[in-house]
C-alpha cells in the first residue's frame, strides 16, 4: 500500500508539485494546515477531473484544521464532538481519504481505486467519527426515517404509488400503473431518499483510459432518509452541501426550501411573505452567518429556519438561549404538517410504527381522536414549547410572546374542525359505496378530500406559524379550504341525489 502511494505520488506530483496545493489559496491561518499524503494524491488527480469539488473543499472549515485544533476551542464553539478521533486522522486536515476510506468492511460501494480502496457515498455513520452527537441525534428524527416511513405505512405508500403512478384510459376507465422507481426518485424520493444499492462494477472512459467503478442504483441522490451503501440511513449533504459542508448553507433559508415548499409544505414561501422573511431578505446579506454559537441580535437580526430548530444560541453577554441539536424536531411540540390533523409530535422518528383506534398507520383517526400512546405527553409538550419560546422572548416580549402562540392553537383548532367537517362527508361517501374506501387517494372526490388537509389546512397552519397572512387567507389558505369544502359537499350531494 505504501510502495503504491509512493509511486502514484511521484507520477502525479511531476505535473503539479505539491507545495502548490495550499500555497495558491487565500488562508485566514498563518500555518498551513498538513494534509495526508494520501488526499495530497487525490487532489493532485481530481484537481484536473473534478476541480470543483477540489475547489469547494479547498474553501471549506475541513481544509483548514484538523480534528486536534478543533479540540482545542471552548466547548461552545466547537464543531467536533468526538474527543476519540483515530490517531492517523488527528493531526492532518480532513481530506477525502479521511472521509472516503471509513468502515470500509461495511461499505458495498468501496472498490479499488489507483492503490486505495475507496468509498463513493460519504454516509452519516462515516462523518460519526468526528460527529457522533450530531449523528446520533438525526439518526432518531423523523428525516433519518423519511424514506421508511413512506415505504413501510402502507398509507403513506398507496399515496405515493396512486399519486405517481401512470394512468391509462381505456374507454372511459382510467387504469393505474406502477411509476418506475427513476420518477419516484425525481419526486417525493428525492427529498425522502432512495435505497442506494451496488449492481456489481461498471466501466467509465476517461482521458487517461477506463476506470471500473461500483454500480449505484438510484443514485443520485441526498434525500434527508436516503439509505446508504452501508446501511446507516440519513445523509448530511441536504443542509451542508458537500464538499464546502458550509454552516452558512445550512443556516440560510434557501436550503430548506428545496423541500419545504408549498403547497404541501409551503414554509419558505410563508417565511419569505412574513416580517422575518422580509428583514431577512433585505439585510441578510450583512449577517454573519459562521460563527459558532450563534450570537442572537449581533450575528443575525431575525430567525431562520436554523435559528427556530437546531442552532446553538447565545446572547451577547455569552448566557446559552437553547443548545445545538440535528433532530429538526426536539423543540417541536405539535406536527402541524397533518396526515389528516395536526397532532402532538411523534415520540418516535419511526412514524410507521404509529396505529390509531382504527388500526391505521396514522397518528390520529379519521374522526380527529390522537393516537395518544404514540405521541409526546402534555407536560413534554409543555417542556418543548417553553424551548421554543427561549428564542422568541430574546427578541419579543413575553405577553407578545404568549398570545401569538395562542392565536396559532387557536387556527390548529379551528382548521381541524374545517378537516373534520370534510372528513364527514368523505364517509358519507364511503359509506353509501359513492367511492371506494380501500384505496382513499384513487378518486376524484377523494381529491377534493385530500386537498382540504393535505394543500390547505397545511397551509393555513405553516401561515399562523410564521405570520405569512396571505397564505392564511387567500394563497392556499381559509377561501380555498372553504371553497373546497363546498365544493366537496356538491359532489356528496349531487351522488345522494341519483339515489
Amino acid at each position: 500500500m505504501k510502495q503504491a502511494l509512493t509511486y502514484t505520488f511521484f507520477l502525479i506530483s511531476l505535473f503539479l508539485p505539491v507545495t502548490s496545493i495550499l500555497a495558491e489559496e487565500e488562508q485566514p491561518i498563518t500555518k498551513p494546515v498538513p494534509l495526508s499524503e494520501e488526499t495530497q494524491v487525490c487532489i493532485l488527480c481530481h484537481r484536473n477531473y473534478t476541480p470543483g469539488i477540489v475547489e469547494d473543499w479547498l474553501n471549506s472549515r475541513h481544509a483548514k484544521i484538523t480534528p486536534d485544533a478543533a479540540l482545542e476551542k471552548p466547548e461552545l464553539e466547537r464543531r467536533i464532538s468526538n474527543d476519540s478521533v483515530p490517531e492517523p486522522l488527528r493531526s492532518v486536515a480532513v481530506g477525502c481519504y479521511e472521509c472516503h476510506t471509513r468502515n470500509p468492511s461495511a461499505h458495498e460501494d468501496n472498490f479499488e481505486h489507483f492503490g486505495f480502496n475507496i468509498n463513493v457515498i460519504v454516509s452519516p455513520n462515516d462523518c460519526k467519527t468526528c460527529h457522533p452527537v450530531e449523528v446520533n441525534e438525526y439518526s432518531v428524527s423523523k428525516k433519518a426515517y423519511a424514506l421508511e416511513n413512506l415505504q413501510k405505512n402502507p398509507l403513506y405508500h398507496s399515496f405515493v404509488e396512486t399519486i405517481m403512478g401512470l394512468k391509462e384510459v381505456k374507454g372511459t376507465e382510467i387504469t393505474h400503473l406502477p411509476a418506475s422507481e427513476s420518477s419516484k426518485a425525481e419526486a417525493c424520493y428525492a427529498c425522502h431518499g432512495t435505497r442506494i444499492t451496488v449492481d456489481g462494477m461498471k466501466t467509465i472512459s476517461t482521458e487517461t483510459g477506463d476506470i471500473l467503478v461500483p454500480n449505484l442504483l438510484n443514485w443520485p441522490n441526498h434525500g434527508v432518509g436516503r439509505i446508504n451503501p452501508d446501511g446507516s440511513r440519513g445523509s448530511c449533504t441536504p443542509c451542508h452541501p458537500r464538499h464546502s459542508f458550509s454552516i452558512e448553507v445550512a443556516r440560510k433559508p434557501y436550503t430548506c426550501s428545496q423541500c419545504h415548499l408549498e403547497p404541501d409544505v409551503p414554509a419558505f414561501e410563508v417565511y419569505r411573505e412574513s416580517k422575518h422573511g422580509n428583514i431577512f431578505f433585505s439585510s441578510g446579506h450583512e449577517w454573519n452567518w459562521d460563527p459558532v454559537p450563534w450570537i442572537i441580535g449581533k450575528d443575525f437580526k431575525v430567525p431562520t429556519c436554523a435559528t427556530c430548530h437546531n442552532s446553538l444560541l447565545v446572547t451577547p453577554a455569552g448566557k446559552t438561549v437553547v443548545q445545538r441539536t440535528h433532530d429538526f424536531g426536539a423543540r417541536l411540540w405539535v406536527r402541524i404538517f397533518g396526515f389528516v390533523y395536526s397532532h402532538p409530535q411523534p415520540k418516535d422518528g419511526r412514524t410507521y410504527l404509529i396505529k390509531n383506534k382504527d388500526g391505521l398507520a396514522l397518528p390520529t383517526a379519521f374522526d380527529g381522536e390522537p393516537a395518544s400512546e404514540y405521541l409526546i405527553d402534555e407536560n413534554e409538550q409543555v417542556r418543548r414549547k417553553t424551548e421554543m419560546k427561549k428564542i422568541c422572548k430574546n427578541c419579543h416580549n413575553t405577553d407578545w410572546a404568549d398570545k401569538y402562540y395562542t392565536k396559532f392553537e387557536t387556527t390548529l383548532n379551528e382548521t381541524d374542525k374545517m378537516v373534520l367537517s370534510s372528513t364527514k362527508l368523505m364517509f358519507k361517501a364511503w359509506k353509501e359505496g359513492w367511492a371506494d374506501i380501500s384505496n382513499p387517494f384513487d378518486e376524484m372526490i377523494e381529491h377534493k378530500w385530500m386537498t382540504q388537509w393535505f394543500f390547505y389546512a397545511n397551509s393555513i397552519r405553516f401561515a399562523s406559524a410564521m405570520s405569512g397572512p396571505d397564505y392564511a387567507t387567500f394563497k392556499n389558505g381559509w377561501w380555498e379550504l372553504t371553497t373546497n369544502l363546498y365544493e366537496l359537499q356538491d359532489l356528496v350531494q349531487s351522488k345522494e341525489s341519483k339515489e
